[in-house]
Order: C-alpha cells, then structure tokens, then sequence
C-alpha cells in the first residue's frame, strides 16, 4: 500500500506548523533511504506548487489545479484513497478513512474567540470529523490530553517538534546592530501576538522595572486568516521593539544573542520557541503551563503568567544571579538534545503503522 503525504503546507507560509512538516518529512526521507525502505511514499501537493524539498526516497508530485481546503477534501482525496493519508498539518480529507492527522493543538476548542470565523467554522469541525474518521496525533502528552477531552480522539499518539534544523542556519548578527541591540542585553519573545501569547502582561512586567528595565524585543506576526486579532502593541514603552517577521538568520542571531526568551503564554500546544532558545543558548524565562514544563523540564525558570510582579521578579532574579545563566544555559542545551526530527520521524512511522 502507498503512503501518501498531503503536501499542502507547501503553498503555505511557513510558521511553526509548516516547519515541522518540512522538517518531519526531511527526516523521514532520511531513514527511509538509510533502512533501504521498499514502501512507497508519495507527496502530493497542488499544481504550481514549489517542490522545493530534497527528497531522494519520497516522491513529489503535482495533482489537480486546485488550492487550499477544496483541494484536500476534493483532489487529494481522490489521488489518495486507495493509500493511506498523513497530515502534517492540522487539516485533510474527512471522508479517507485511512489517514492520520497531526492536530497540533487544542486551542480553537478552548478559545475559540481567539481564531476568525471562518477558521473556527472549517478547523473546529475538521476537528472532529477527522478524530471519528481518522486517525490523530499530536505533538505534546499536554495536547493529547486536550484533544481527547475537547474532541473526543481516542489513541493520540504524540510525535514531538524538534529544532536542531537551525544548527544550519547562519546568523545574520547586523540584526542587532539595525536594531540598536546590545548583546546580552535585551528579552526576546519570538512568535505571533495573539492574545494567548500574553504579550502585554510581559509589557506590563518590563514597565514595573522602570529605568532598569531591559529592552523587550518581539518578533513575529500573526496570519489574519486564521486569527481574529492580534494584540496592538505599538505604541507601548520606548523599552518594546516590535519588528515583525524576521528571517530566519535574524531570528538565530537574536536568540544567541538574548539575555533570555521571556515566554508569558497562557495556552499552547507545545512551545517550540523555548525549545529553541534551549539548543541555541538562550536561558527560558517561562510561564508555568503545561506544556512548557513538559518541554523545559528543569531548564526553565518559570513564573505565573497572570502575575505581571511575578514576571518582573523572575527577570531581576536571572539578572542577579550570573551563575544560575550559565547552569540554565548547560540545563537548556541537554533539555533541547533529548528532542530531535529523526526521532520524531520514527514515531510518525509508528503511529502510521496502526492506520
């Protein structure tokens, strides 16, 4: 039987989501070639899709000319019901009744006034659908549980984010010189500002320090697809700098170069900026949810993200303490080593195999 894997998260911007499909195939390419696999892997993607992925062992192929959600419930479905299906990315056909899909989080279910209309109506009902039809995974034990609470999914299995993909990745350190930054020197949050993210509390716990406040540099922005808003975060305190996307090599050079990741989240699904900030250096200031202790562990320093006294404490304490810097960045890169894409990649195989 053939494996076919719905390569739709080509045609999109790559966030979090997407990166960990671009990564998780790559990996499963490579110990597909490495074991001398026989079974046969397809992606499939839309016509005038980039099929920009190095692949030697999964084939890439071009079907139908059309996009987004009709395309995977219409085409893609058609070119693979006689395989079974791998989602990558929290969304496929709901009539293939051999598929696994990977829903990355809970959080159109718990806050569902978060996310646009349209999104809430079409992800929310995927949601189900795919968890009576198919098969689901996700990506932390914290999301697990949520999706068999919120969605009724039975026999999740979980196959978790990685990042030593930015080991490749070269710096672009001229960020901190347009950005006026001095090394060591500022907090970084890296992601989308959405209201789950708390972005504003952390706001609220850099202006409780006063003039010792360090600078606060966010990055990311948020798809106005799938959110209904972000937070507005300009202007707020000459301490804030707000730049948008970045690429790739700006973002590695910030993290190496950060005092530390200040993480204030309220909900997520995993955390992949932490886990970041952990293999590139970057001691985590965290807030104490689930899902980032089970991906710091002991690595962290976490404090109450609705306490915005509690932020600030948790960022003077870090400052004060030099020695606590050097043993969390020692705590973070062993935390960030127990993760990695080729690992994950044999867990999507096994959760494949009880398709």
């Amino acid at each position: 039987m053939t494996n076919f894997i719905n390569g739709r998260f080509l045609t999109q911007k790559i966030s979090g989501v997407q990166r960990f499909a671009r990564e998780i195939v790559k990996a499963l390419d490579r110990h597909l070639v490495s074991t001398r696999s026989t079974d046969e892997w397809v992606l499939l993607a839309p016509e005038n899709t980039v099929l920009n992925l190095e692949l030697s062992a999964i084939k890439q192929r071009h079907v139908g000319n059309l996009t987004g959600h009709l395309w995977e419930q219409t085409q893609l479905f058609k070119a693979s019901r006689r395989g079974k299906l791998i989602n990558l990315c929290n969304s496929g056909p709901v009539l293939h009744g051999e598929s696994l899909t990977i829903i990355h989080d809970a959080m159109i279910f718990r806050t569902p006034e978060n996310f646009s209309r349209f999104y809430r109506a079409v992800h929310g009902t995927l949601g189900h659908l795919l968890a009576r039809r198919g098969h689901i995974a996700t990506v932390s034990e914290f999301s697990k549980r949520e999706l068999v609470e919120m969605i009724g999914a039975k026999n999740v299995s979980v196959i978790a984010n990685s990042c030593e993909h930015m080991a490749s990745i070269v710096r672009d350190e001229t960020v901190l010189q347009r950005l006026n930054l001095t090394p060591n020197a500022y907090l970084l949050f890296v992601g989308s500002p959405t209201p789950n993210k708390n972005i504003i509390r952390a706001i609220e716990a850099i202006s409780l320090m006063a003039d010792s406040a360090p600078h606060f540099v966010v990055v990311g922005a948020a798809a106005s697809a799938v959110f209904k808003s972000q937070q507005d975060l300009t202007p707020v305190s000459d301490r804030v700098v707000v730049t948008g996307r970045l690429t790739d090599e700006e973002i590695v050079a910030l993290y190496a170069n950060a005092a530390a990741l200040l993480f204030p989240s309220l909900y997520e699904g995993f955390g992949i900026p932490p886990l970041e900030a952990m293999f590139l250096g970057c001691p985590v200031l965290s807030s104490n949810i689930e899902p980032a202790r089970e991906v710091c562990g002991d690595a962290a320093l976490y404090f109450d993200p609705n306490d915005a006294h509690d932020i600030s404490r948790s960022v003077e304490y870090l400052r004060a303490n030099p020695d606590l810097r050097s043993t969390m960045i020692e705590r973070g890169h062993a935390r960030a080593a127990e993760f990695s894409w080729d690992r994950s990649a044999i867990a999507l195989l096994r959760a494949v195999s009880r398709v």
